[in-house]
């Protein structure tokens, strides 16, 4: 299983997260369609972006899973997150009190 504060990055973009919240989940996590790997190994250059997961991250937005799983963005790319083929959404903000 992948650790809280693991880094990886996509094989196929400049995609790069660190985990913030683990999950079994994320040992299917992709970017792009494909596999992330650990920040520092060589990625499969053979390996291409798939055009339906093709949407793009967004550079310190955090991306949830129902499953609880969370991950950080710290290099935006042109792949989507997604775990298998099912794409991670971006956590909302939640709503301050109101201060009357």
């Amino acid at each position: 299983m992948i650790k809280n504060g693991a880094r990886l990055k996509s094989q196929v973009c400049d995609t790069q997260v660190i985990i913030v919240r683990s999950s079994e989940a994320l040992d299917d996590l992709r970017a792009g369609g494909q596999p992330m790997i650990p920040v520092g190994d060589e990625g499969d250059a053979s390996l291409t972006l798939d055009d339906g997961l093709a949407s793009g991250t967004q550079m310190g937005k955090r991306y949830v899973d129902d499953a609880g799983a969370e991950v950080l963005v710290t290099k935006a790319g042109a792949g989507s997150l997604s775990i298998g083929s099912i794409p991670l959404t971006i956590k909302e903000a939640k709503p301050l009190p109101a201060s009357d």
